[in-house]
């Protein structure tokens, strides 16, 4: 099967055609026909899968199709953070090249300048909005957005945005828009939570379950038990003098990305945070300097781990261990993209261990155990256990041996 099988647009297509887009992905495949159909949809299926095309492109055939005004707002997508926002704004722009289609993101951050821009297109014109909940709900209060029009709502990763504890910003939004309307719902995971919001808001829905997937087999995975005092050290001596390109490195917590950007620069690399303290504007210029190779090291909280394609990351490393085997994969699949190669490290402290196991077990297979370097020594006596019988296995560990480079 290709695109043309759909029948989309001709302007459409030619965008497609225009960007390489050829053989659709699984979830492109059932979703789409679905969504053209006019049902309903609830999709669960993980990032790197393709579901941001796979909604878009039938949603933007109908508004094609339609010849609606550039002064009428149609679709409404509600995502969990600004970088998704502003990803899918930027594939509207390039699936719509040969089609008069406009889309703004509206999201926080920024200045003054900034939100009267978010105004305009919410009162003037734009048929597709792109939004994280409380910026929608921020414009919403002050009684100038039109609502009236919306034909399509799409939520987007709606298991992070409950996580992150968006519920009610969410159902505030949908009791201001019609209630006849198509609606979209994708998620990686399906809790009850997100069942029960499902019910709520979609009318006999179709779904479509693509289970989750395995890390892509060009990830070597590898971990080390290290306790928190030596994390640090141990990603200087990982990294410091290494010829690579682009590393991203995942922190559960802000403070931890800053101490490990400011120890990096120490070392004279070239490296950059992102967290939630930045500012919309220095978030999407770091963003574009590390897409562009201007950085080439990425401290992050997991504001990034999902819905950002950046090709030729060659190592992600995990500061701490993810809180489920889901996030695991969201991580490092940030690596070994388009069917390229790449290494995946995950650091193991004596809290984190019955959760590194759990991820393993979703696996089905052991990961890979680096001893640390002989300068690197640990006060925890299991992690020293652990260590030392990973020796017995392993070898008295040099880590350059494997994954310098």
């Amino acid at each position: 099967m290709n695109f043309a099988d759909f029948n989309l647009t001709p302007t459409l297509q030619d965008g497609l055609s225009t960007m390489g887009f050829e053989t659709p992905t699984p979830i492109q495949e059932q979703a789409i026909p679905v969504i053209m159909e006019g049902s309903d949809l609830i999709a669960c299926a993980q990032t790197g899968t393709g579901k941001t095309a796979a909604y878009l492109l039938p949603i933007m055939h109908k508004l094609a199709e339609q010849h609606v005004a550039h002064d009428c707002f149609k679709c409404l997508i509600i995502v969990p953070t600004r970088e998704l926002a502003s990803q899918i704004d930027q594939q509207v722009e390039g699936f719509g090249y040969f089609c008069p289609i406009s889309s703004i993101s509206v999201v926080g951050g920024g200045d003054g300048s900034l939100w009267e821009n978010q105004r305009t297109a919410l009162t003037d014109g734009a048929e597709i909005v792109i939004t994280t909940p409380g910026r929608m709900i921020a414009h919403l209060n002050l009684g100038y957005v039109n609502t009236s029009d919306i034909e399509y709502l799409i939520l987007d990763e709606a298991d992070r945005m409950l996580d992150m504890g968006f519920y009610d910003d969410i159902v505030k939004i949908i009791n201001q828009i019609p209630k006849k309307r198509q609606t979209l719902m994708f998620s990686a995971t399906m809790p009850d939570k997100i069942r029960h919001l499902a019910k709520k808001i979609l009318v006999n829905p179709k779904q479509i379950s693509l289970a989750v997937s395995k890390p892509a087999e060009g990830i070597t995975q590898a971990c080390y038990f290290v306790g928190d005092r030596y994390k640090t050290e141990l990603i200087k001596d990982l990294l410091k003098g290494k010829d690579m390109e682009n590393a991203l490195i995942f922190s559960s917590r802000k403070i931890s990305v800053k101490e490990i950007e400011r120890e990096l620069r120490k070392l004279g690399l070239s490296v950059a945070a992102m967290h939630s303290d930045l500012e919309q504007k220095e978030r999407e210029q770091t963003l574009l300097d590390f897409r562009n190779r201007k950085i080439q090291i990425l401290v992050a909280t997991d504001v990034i781990s999902r819905g950002i394609d950046i090709a030729g990351i060659s190592l992600v490393l995990n500061y701490d261990v993810p809180p489920d085997a889901e996030d695991y994969i969201h991580r490092i699949g940030r690596t070994a993209r388009a069917e390229q190669t790449g290494v995946a490290l995950t650091f193991v402290n004596h809290q984190d261990k019955s959760k590194f196991q759990r991820i393993e077990k979703f696996l089905g297979s052991e990961i890979f155990r680096i001893p640390l370097p002989a300068h690197l020594q640990n006060d925890d006596p299991e992690i020293d256990e652990t260590a030392e019988k990973d020796k017995k296995r392993f070898g008295s560990g040099n880590s350059k041996r494997r994954f310098g480079r």
